[in-house]
């Protein structure tokens, strides 16, 4: 429903550029990039109306289109509806004001948009949430890489004294047989 007014409006503008364009010049010059043309300036904001407004109906993208058309919005109301500068006819700035706080109300609406999570955990959540269970992780790893770096050792350890052992036995056994054999031969 928010999306209505945006799409109409888009369509209306577009097809008649020339009813919108002289208040949106100002703000082409603030922007760097925009082109200074009035028409083609109206036809950009009418594709981004027309393009985002679709894209929210359609709940694609809703958060990125809702942005887009608060700014578009904006833009729209600060060079269209100002109220506060007319001063010749009463009846004239009562419309504007009207125009001017209906903008703001649906500016508010696109807000609420743009914040909408649709009952997900929001991008900000989302990411602590996964640096806290990344760190929990790695903690986990990191302990049980000690763990298993310590076992490690100790199976090295183990195996180095087993095989001292091996070569105590050996040299015992080897100096057994050099002590058989020096009592076997004959004496000089």
């Amino acid at each position: 429903m928010l999306a209505s007014t945006f799409v109409g409006g888009g369509l209306k503008s577009l097809r008649n550029p020339k009813a919108v364009t002289p208040p949106v010049v100002p703000f082409a010059d603030r922007i760097p990039g925009l082109p200074q043309d009035p028409e083609q300036l109206a036809r950009i904001n009418s594709a981004v109306q027309i393009g985002a407004g679709t894209l929210l109906a359609l709940g694609r993208l809703p958060r990125v289109s809702a942005c887009a058309l608060a700014a578009s919005l904006v833009e729209t109301t600060l060079a269209e509806h100002r109220y506060w500068t007319v001063e010749d006819d009463p009846e004239e700035k009562a419309r504007q004001r009207a125009h001017f706080y209906k903008n703001v109300s649906l500016l508010g609406g696109l807000l609420i948009a743009a914040a909408d999570t649709h009952g997900k955990p929001s991008l900000a959540h989302r990411t602590r949430t996964t640096a806290a269970t990344s760190r929990r992780s790695l903690r986990r790893t990191t302990r049980g890489a000690r763990s298993a770096a310590a076992d490690s050792a100790s199976h090295a350890a183990d195996g180095v004294r087993a095989a001292a052992d091996g070569v105590r036995s050996a040299a015992d056994g080897v100096r057994s047989a050099a002590g058989s054999v020096r009592e076997r031969l004959p004496a000089h």
